[in-house]
């Protein structure tokens, strides 16, 4: 019998690990709006961006794709859309790809209710109503197949592929081993590790396309540099990574996969996608801490586990991350924004693999109601959504 947490159960038979009202703008026109609503309401979050219009083809679909898989995340048990009337990707186009899920769900249209101020106390409304109703659900026992984890890292140093990466692979693969999944994503950084990945692939065609998408990712990469008059802007990795004692994008990729664990991929799939499978998960995006926090949130995840050797207070609105450090110095700095110290394993106190259980035993305190630090301080910054180059 496996392991065990204590969720939300919604309509649909997802299981949430918060219990939350999403206030989502369809447009950046109407994101100060879904902002004002969500401050009046305790238990209510919103996601300010500057897109939803003037944009076409692919860049347009992410966008929708995007918001339409967090409104659809099991961590809202309501959503109110707020669209500003005129936009290219409209507020009900938003409200029907989450309406399958059976949550609480409204629309607010600033146009149709005459201006901001009205609009604000309609939303108010609407969602004061969702959260008196979502108050009086309770958590019940659900099973870590359930579970779905985003694996995210930044801000590295040499302890993150020594230490934190490889303690949060051991967690990542006792999940998947219940039946639960787990998200790797940050192609970016994953270059000149794809035929290593694709050897744990499930079955020939999973393989290429782990072959495909990395692969494609370094051409865009290549693209996006050689132009570049400037010889820091064709750097892989941040400035950062190389005071942090990294050398090189491949050091960084060999250690940023570990973060997978041994578990075999089961499944390639596209940004602003849910995936079709469940077991470990390759995500076809960027390296950018939001954009893979967002991705990884709209696929589904209702918690991030971020190893970080610099160290970084970021969090996501309504999914716990859970921060994870190698490096015991940055610890003591940082501990108010540091969930778990993983360089206890560095200064001998600790083994790997007791490490791997702490992050694992962790997840499920979370996921049972646990505030992660990120949360307790309210950082939400990492809501980014992928534009198309």
């Amino acid at each position: 019998m496996g392991d065990t947490f204590w969720g939300f159960r919604r309509e649909n038979g997802a299981v949430g690990v918060r219990n939350l009202i999403a206030i989502i703008p369809s447009v950046f026109c109407s994101a100060k709006v879904a902002q004002r609503i969500a401050q009046n309401i305790p238990g209510a979050v919103h996601f300010s961006h500057p897109v939803g219009c003037s944009q076409v083809g692919d860049d347009l679909e992410i966008t929708a794709k995007t918001l339409i898989g967090i409104g659809r995340n099991p961590n809202f048990s309501g959503v109110v859309v707020v669209g500003l009337g005129c936009e290219r990707f409209t507020p009900y186009e938003l409200a029907q790809g989450i309406a399958p899920t059976g949550k609480l769900l409204e629309t607010v249209i600033i146009q149709d209710e005459g201006d901001s101020i009205k609009a604000i106390e309609t939303g108010t409304r609407y969602a004061r109503k969702m959260q008196q109703q979502a108050s009086l659900q309770r958590r019940e026992e659900a099973a870590v197949s359930e579970l779905m984890i985003g694996l995210n890292c930044g801000g590295s140093d040499t302890t993150s592929g020594l230490v934190a990466n490889p303690a949060l692979g051991i967690a990542s693969d006792k999940i998947v081993a219940q039946g639960g999944s787990s998200i790797l994503t940050e192609l970016t950084e994953l270059i000149g590790t794809e035929h290593i990945l694709a050897r744990r692939a499930v079955n020939e065609e999973v393989a290429q396309d782990i072959l495909r998408v990395i692969r494609a990712m370094e051409e865009r990469l290549k693209r996006q540099t050689q132009h570049s008059s400037n010889e820091k802007r064709k750097h892989l990795i941040s400035t950062g990574n190389y005071d942090g004692g990294l050398s090189s994008v491949v050091e960084k990729s060999l250690g940023g996969m570990k973060k997978s664990g041994n578990a075999p991929f089961v499944e390639v799939f596209s940004y602003g996608d849910a995936p079709l499978k469940k077991g470990l998960l390759l995500l076809d995006g960027p390296g950018h801490d939001g954009e893979v926090t967002t991705g990884q949130a709209a696929a589904g995840a209702q918690i991030v586990c971020f190893p970080t050797g610099r160290g970084t207070p970021s969090g996501f609105p309504g999914v716990p991350v859970i921060k994870i450090t190698g490096n015991p110095r940055t610890y003591q700095r940082m501990h108010e924004n540091i969930d778990i110290n993983a360089g206890t394993v560095i200064t001998g106190e600790k083994s790997l693999q007791q490490m791997g259980e702490e992050i694992y035993q962790e997840i499920l305190a979370v996921a049972s109601g646990k505030l992660s630090k990120a949360e307790v301080l309210g950082h939400d910054e990492q809501f980014c959504i992928t534009r198309m180059p």
